[in-house]
């Protein structure tokens, strides 16, 4: 196997980015035509579910996070929430691109292997939104300090490792169809075993291995250090979201274009 075939779909990201980003763009307005709302629904919903969140853990479970005010501990659960949200849509919308793209699969001006990706750039409308609500709200708590100027670099990781998970789960549900399913449950286990309304540090010792073995928590325990708790992910926080993210990146570039051509038959 020769090293320039390792990653051919992710040079597809590169050599179409410009026709990418016009069909997410296209999408996206389709999405919101005709709502009442329109695009106001991306800014509503994390709105909501962050209420939700608050009323839920302050009102009634009473949690409280040493050294966080109850402001700075909504901000909290909304700097863990917004990327689990984000997550949660480029994965629901990316197992299934394969199948609903499927008119394109002969189409060179815009490959197939672009679809997955399409799926978690138009994601990207919730973290935006989201991500800038956040830091207005940490400037107002008085949590926002010169990490947040590192929470791109972290974006971006997060960007690669769910480009890599969905071109791999896209291809498996062509001949695994309650994939979906499946995914939907892992995405709820998910989403409870991240430090979004809680810290790592409460977190019982038994349960840790839970919590360390979710990939999302990694990225969430990040993005609450860096725009809340005012410090910047520890070295092997940050060496283990490089390595997780590359390799994921690389290992579904790998697996979309090694398999294709096989799998593409179950369409």
């Amino acid at each position: 196997m020769k090293l320039h075939t390792v990653n051919h779909s992710g040079r597809y990201l590169l050599s179409h980015r410009s026709i990418l980003w016009r069909v997410a763009r296209s999408e996206l307005a389709a999405r919101y035509a005709g709502s009442l709302f329109g695009v106001g629904w991306a800014f509503f919903t994390p709105l909501l579910m962050i209420a939700i969140y608050a009323v839920v853990y302050l009102l009634i479970f009473r949690v409280q996070v040493p050294g966080l005010s109850a402001g700075q501990y909504v901000v909290l659960i909304f700097a863990g929430l917004v990327p689990f949200l984000m997550t949660n849509e480029a994965i629901g919308a990316g197992v299934g691109s394969v199948i609903a793209n499927k008119a394109v699969l002969s189409n060179t001006v815009f490959p197939i292997d672009l679809a997955p990706a399409k799926a978690v750039l138009i994601s990207q409308l919730t973290m935006t939104v989201g991500m800038t609500a956040i830091v207005i709200a940490a400037a107002f708590v008085g949590t926002l300090t010169w990490t947040a100027v590192l929470v791109p670099l972290v974006w971006v990781l997060h960007l690669m490792a769910l480009t890599g998970v969905v071109w791999m789960l896209s291809l498996v549900n062509l001949v695994f169809r309650d994939l979906p399913n499946l995914v939907t449950l892992l995405l709820m286990m998910m989403m409870i075993a991240s430090p979004i309304a809680y810290t790592p540090e409460m977190v019982p010792s038994a349960l840790k291995p839970l919590l360390a073995a979710n990939p999302l928590a990694y990225f969430v325990t990040a993005y609450q250090q860096m725009l809340v708790l005012g410090h910047p992910p520890s070295f092997w926080l940050s060496v283990v979201l490089v390595l997780m993210s590359v390799g994921l990146f690389t290992v579904g570039g790998f697996f979309f274009a090694r398999t294709k051509s096989v799998l593409i038959d179950y369409v």
